[in-house]
């Protein structure tokens, strides 16, 4: 299946707890968006593989996803090596993504800052036509997405530009909440973690109000750009 945006992400909630208002908007466009996690999560301290995988389907639902694939790399290990390239190449190519969404360039889980330099890398090498790559029996063409933004996770990160998700805040909350075993439930046997506490779904909604706040909506969602961003007249600005 062709898709029109790509969110590629180390562990299953870290896309809806950072761009699920902006896949939910085009998709609401009439555009064809899907979700590549690298990781079952298998290390976070709550829940098990089984239940995130559970929780990621219906967070999927509630997004409305074209597709959503797990890559099963190794939770906290796996590398920006061939290996994981090859893997991810082959997944991007049967896409063909117009535009992706990526991890932060650097934060305070290790994965995402090093899973966006193996995203960024497979989407280059993607492009490359000598790199031979098959999917169920058949050769790949090549394809190099034509864009790449880096979504915002748990460390700030000063956005380039900022997206308007009020209509979906909501909605994206709901895919958050999805994943019961992960954030906050005062009745939950869990041990408490940094992501558990009532604090922290506190500070998820105070960030997105803060930078739509800095454009003039209620909600927004931060990106950084890979490279310079064009318009084709001053009115695209907002």
């Amino acid at each position: 299946m062709k898709l029109d945006i790509l969110a590629i992400a180390s562990h299953p909630d870290d896309v809806e707890l950072s761009c699920a208002g902006t896949l939910l908007l085009h998709k609401s466009l009439g555009h064809k968006v899907g979700v590549i996690d690298l990781t079952r999560g298998e290390l976070g301290t709550r829940g098990t593989p089984e239940t995130r995988k559970e929780e990621a389907a219906e967070a999927s639902k509630l997004l409305s996803l074209d597709v959503r694939e797990n890559m099963n790399f190794a939770d906290g290990f796996f590398q920006n090596d061939r290996f994981h390239q090859m893997e991810l190449i082959a997944a991007i190519r049967a896409y063909q993504p117009e535009i992706v969404l990526l991890n932060a360039i650097e934060d305070r889980h290790p994965d995402h800052g090093k899973g966006a330099q193996l995203e960024v890398d497979a989407c280059f090498l993607s492009g490359l036509k000598k790199i031979i790559t098959y999917r169920d029996n058949q050769l790949q063409e090549a394809w190099r997405p034509k864009a790449m933004y880096h979504f915002i996770q748990d460390r700030y990160i000063k956005p380039d530009f900022v997206v308007d998700i009020t209509s979906y805040w909501e909605q994206k909350v709901a895919a958050i909440r999805a994943y019961k075993t992960q954030f906050y439930d005062p009745n939950s046997p869990e041990p408490n973690t940094y992501i558990s506490s009532p604090e922290f779904v506190d500070f998820l909604s105070a960030r997105a109000q803060e930078w739509g706040h800095s454009i003039g909506v209620k909600y927004g969602e931060g990106f950084t750009k890979a490279r310079q961003i064009g318009v084709r007249n001053l009115f695209d600005l907002i």
